[in-house]
């Protein structure tokens, strides 16, 4: 057996069951398309002091392609490695885990050696696969690392995955949180009915990957029932690239939403934020492109902050879409108060030190 979920320090346990804010890292790269370290050790620089609780390494947001050109050792060792130079307050560390089963439960290994605490697992390479072979796959690499489920969209190489399957993979004990990100509430409710059908709700915490609606999945009570009894679950936290942008404002803003779903009312203005923070995502993740520019709109963001040297990603063919750098324009002078543009402003120099 790896690394069990009852070995994560309780601090890192908790936090996760209260929900946080992770960043999906980004990739620093040099135009030359080599990982430029210091401005990499920047960015969790930039996160911790954001107030982040936890860092997802190795995701989609890092790019896949690291895996490819030797990065995917390299970037998570860094990643740690800043982290603990730069604070000792506890952090949830997350390592990105995919491929096949091999695959993953070489990378579960390697993150659990690193000091990750949990894996979250895409799914994208068991495409095909009979879902008793997924549930297979998941129970497997579970052995070796915490899991953090991931329902990762379609338009971005997710597998359709029904409520039958989440009772199922919610029953693997070492399972402690899922990130829905279907971008679909229809999907999305699938992920809540099998969690309650498993009866895992106090072990396993909903994370929201849904950039459509971030704000409403962490406000939204969502009822499922099991043997005729009604149960209430809540998305407690977020593990998003949008959060890998404007990080500051969404620990704030996290803050206040989990308030007001402690409270018997939600303010109309909180609930105004929904449109408002999607209307954002819509640039920055290149919506109108099917989500093609959606690493290359984040980095843009981090580049005019001058966090990151340029837009470069690993795959010379991604970049902003056309139209796609006048629309980041436009959220970024219409949803001004959602950026933390002082903030990084005031710390950059510090960071990239």
């Amino acid at each position: 057996m790896g690394l069990h979920r009852s070995a994560i320090p309780e601090a890192v346990r908790r936090l996760l069951a209260e929900g946080t804010v992770i960043p999906a890292h980004p990739l620093a790269l040099d135009a030359d398309r080599r990982l430029d370290r210091r401005r990499q050790r920047a960015l969790t620089r930039y996160y911790i002091d954001a107030g982040a609780g936890g860092l997802a390494v190795g995701v989609h947001t890092t790019q896949f392609e690291i895996r490819d050109v030797g990065l995917y050792e390299p970037v998570l060792a860094g990643a740690m490695e800043d982290a603990r130079a730069w604070t000792d307050r506890p952090l949830v560390m997350i390592a990105g885990v995919c491929g096949g089963t091999e695959q993953a439960v070489r990378e579960a290994r390697l993150a659990v050696s690193l000091g990750y605490q949990a894996g979250l697992l895409s799914l994208a390479a068991l495409r095909g696969a009979t879902p008793e072979a997924v549930i297979a796959h998941c129970q497997r690499v579970a052995e070796e690392i915490p899991l953090v489920g991931f329902y990762l969209q379609p338009a971005v190489g997710g597998l359709p995955l029904d409520a039958g399957f989440w009772a199922r993979f919610c029953a693997i004990d070492n399972v402690v949180a899922i990130k829905a990100a279907p971008f679909n509430r229809y999907r999305t409710l699938d992920v809540v009915r099998g969690l309650v059908a498993a009866g895992a709700e106090e072990r396993i915490t909903l994370y929201t990957g849904n950039d459509d609606h971030i704000v409403l999945d962490l406000l939204t009570p969502f009822v499922a029932m099991r043997e005729g009894v009604p149960v209430t679950v809540r998305f407690r936290g977020g593990l998003l690239g949008h959060w890998s942008v404007w990080t500051r404002q969404a620990v704030q803003l996290l803050a206040r939403l989990q308030a007001a779903a402690r409270g018997s009312a939600v303010p109309a203005e909180l609930l105004a934020l929904d449109a408002r923070v999607t209307d954002c995502n819509a640039a920055f993740f290149d919506v109108a492109h099917d989500f093609h520019g959606c690493i290359a709109g984040c980095h843009e963001v981090l580049r005019r902050q001058g966090l990151l040297e340029g837009i470069w990603c690993l795959n010379p063919e991604e970049g902003l879409s056309p139209g796609q750098a006048a629309l980041i324009d436009r959220v970024c002078r219409e949803h001004a108060d959602l950026s933390d543009d002082a903030f990084v402003a005031e710390n950059r120099e510090r960071w990239l030190s």
